[in-house]
């Protein structure tokens, strides 16, 4: 048993005799003092020895397992000096160099867009109310006069939760919260994130939102025109002008989209404009009647006009960016360009 302690005590030298990490030496130290090790295997012989043998039998072997434990205990505290001066030295600040300054952040085009519509539209006493993103079929759809059998579904791609939950495809949602818990006058903005199954330079899956609301006696389509040149002399400069064309739009009787002559050639037709000299921004329209009755409203008293348009088209027009996915890369090559 004496030859075999030698032979665990040489081992044990030739075993930390090039050692230089702490890392090696905690394996040796297992290999050594762990419960497997081979000191603490000694103690399993310890039925195999005589009774009367065992007391000095077991003294031996604690006498090696404290020797080693000592010896590798000095060692790592050696071994961990070296170490945490290698560290100190590698992570070591010269105080006298200058300082680097963290350049100043920028807001992206669509919070510059976002907080100047807000401006504008706040200018003209509208409020803001923001609509849950998880919306219901009769929010989103029913309530804004398009059934379950409606054509104009098919125009708007909708990503489904449930059979009844979706991903809103339109602010225009929160139109009906609001009418259906205020009477009128209503004159309410409603910015958020919408989403629709759509993907390509000028379209996202998800893209926002800005729905305008304004719900009062005697309101008329020349309300309607006369706050819109408004709009657009605030976003895209005085000389600007509004046209409206017939659409359709199932919450709207009549529909309308907006254009503004092209800010860009002034009306006289360029690549912007594509030589028309008008530039498409938004569809409006006069609340139907059928919305404002399903919200409690009597139509036979009350009119309204109701507007809606994407941050991100008109971000795109007011600073020529050509391809949507740009504003949701994160580039800081090109977000940094909106610094002001």
């Amino acid at each position: 048993m004496q030859k075999k302690i030698e032979e665990i005590e040489k081992s044990i030298d030739e075993a930390v005799k090039d050692v230089q990490s702490s890392k090696t030496l905690y394996e040796i130290k297992m290999r050594f003092l762990g419960k497997t090790g081979e000191i603490s295997s000694l103690l399993k012989n310890m039925r195999d020895i005589p009774p009367e043998e065992r007391p000095s039998f077991g003294k031996l072997v604690n006498a090696l397992k404290q020797r080693a434990s000592e010896r590798l205990d000095e060692l790592e505290a050696a071994i961990k000096r070296v170490e945490l001066g290698k560290k100190y030295f590698r992570e070591k600040i010269d105080v006298t160099l200058p300082g680097r300054c963290t350049p100043d952040g920028a807001f992206h085009p669509n919070t510059l867009i976002r907080n100047e519509l807000i401006s504008v539209f706040a200018g003209m006493g509208f409020e803001i109310y923001e609509g849950p993103e998880i919306e219901n079929d009769y929010y989103n759809f029913t309530a804004l006069n398009t059934p379950a059998d409606h054509p104009a579904r098919d125009m708007q791609d909708t990503f489904y939760i449930t059979e009844d939950l979706l991903l809103r495809t339109q602010t225009s949602a929160g139109q009906i919260r609001v009418m259906e818990n205020k009477k009128p006058p209503i004159k309410i903005l409603s910015p958020g994130k919408v989403y629709r199954s759509d993907d390509d330079a000028t379209h996202s899956p998800m893209f926002s939102q800005m729905e305008g609301l304004v719900v009062d006696k005697g309101i008329t389509l020349c309300d309607l025109k006369g706050m819109l040149d408004e709009f657009a002399k605030k976003i895209f400069g005085e000389g600007v002008k509004t046209r409206l064309r017939p659409s359709y739009f199932p919450f709207t009787e009549p529909s309308v989209e907006v254009d503004v002559s092209c800010f860009e050639c002034g009306g006289k037709g360029c690549r912007l404009c594509k030589g028309t000299g008008w530039i498409e921004v938004l569809g409006a329209g006069m609340v139907n009647r059928r919305v404002l009755e399903g919200c409690g409203v009597d139509p036979d008293v009350y009119t309204g006009f109701a507007f809606g348009m994407g941050i991100e088209r008109i971000a795109m027009l007011k600073y020529g960016i050509n391809n949507m996915k740009l504003l949701f890369e994160s580039d800081i090559r090109f977000l940094k360009q909106f610094k002001g």
